[in-house]
């Protein structure tokens, strides 16, 4: 008892009085220089060059939402990292999928994540989906700097709204700018690709297993076009990590499920290596 006493007795007030519901506006009150964008860079000449993630999809079905990443990180022409995620839960009911600098999109992510739980606790109440949204895109325009000497973080935001009982996807640009996507979307180098085989492939009665499937084609002819993008790695079990959320919440799916979705695509990629066909009219 003496010992938290003592603890205690050395904490600023502002510690132990309840204040925003924001943790980032208390670390930017107490302790700027902890956020990610005010650290100042040395200076450099050219790019610098970092690992990057790439290519993030999410698409929406009856019930809920996926959201799904490949593996692959690269540094200019280098593979740097062949089984990084790049797909994490936010809370509960949302998860957020990083493109660009690898580096600071995780601690971007883990600060999210910190921020929707410390609302959570000192509001007593989750945010709605649209506030979960609104606060990345904040964060998001806090890395401007960063963003415009190349170090830019682009990720997708998923969620299952409480309020309107569907799933929903939130995209971003570097300077935090928000919108809603509709069906499906894509980000990261391979994201033209990717969308491009989503137009053809997605239904919005989709199953959720139908939809996972639909996501991995996806990666799979983003990885077909886009050397940033990896493909799933039979050989050294590396397959994209594919995330479910719906009003029970965020699952991602095991390692045996995924197998099974990546082989059934091999198989017939073997025969058709360009993928589904989808129908003229």
């Amino acid at each position: 008892m003496e010992a938290n006493t003592r603890i205690t007795g050395r904490l600023p007030a502002a510690f132990l009085t309840p204040g925003s519901a924001s943790f980032m506006d208390f670390l930017g009150d107490h302790a700027p220089a902890l956020l990610p964008g005010n650290r100042p860079l040395p200076q450099v000449r050219g790019a610098i060059e970092a690992p990057h993630g790439t290519t993030i999809v999410a698409a929406t079905f009856p019930g809920g939402v996926i959201l799904a990443g490949d593996r692959r990180a690269t540094m200019g022409n280098v593979i740097a990292q062949r089984d990084i995620e790049k797909v994490f839960p936010a809370d509960e009911h949302s998860a957020v999928g990083i493109a660009g600098t690898a580096g600071l999109a995780v601690e971007m992510v883990k600060l999210f994540q910190l921020e929707l739980e410390h609302f959570e606790k000192v509001e007593g109440a989750q945010l709605s989906l649209e506030g979960k949204a609104n606060r990345l895109s904040t964060m998001i325009r806090g890395n401007l700097g960063m963003a415009m000497q190349g170090l830019a973080v682009v990720p997708l935001f998923t969620g299952w709204d409480v309020d309107r009982e569907k799933g929903r996807i939130f995209s971003y640009d570097v300077t935090g700018g928000r919108s809603e996507e509709y069906g499906f979307a894509a980000t990261g180098s391979g994201s033209v690709f990717a969308r491009s085989s989503l137009k053809k492939l997605y239904r919005e009665d989709l199953a959720e297993d139908q939809a996972a499937t639909a996501v991995v084609q996806a990666l799979y002819d983003a990885a077909d076009d886009d050397s940033a993008t990896g493909g799933p790695d039979l050989a050294r079990r590396i397959y994209p990590i594919v995330t479910v959320i719906t009003d029970e919440g965020v699952r991602r799916l095991t390692e045996p499920e995924m197998s099974e979705i990546v082989r059934a695509v091999h198989e017939r990629r073997l025969e058709q290596p360009d993928g589904p066909r989808a129908a003229i009219l």
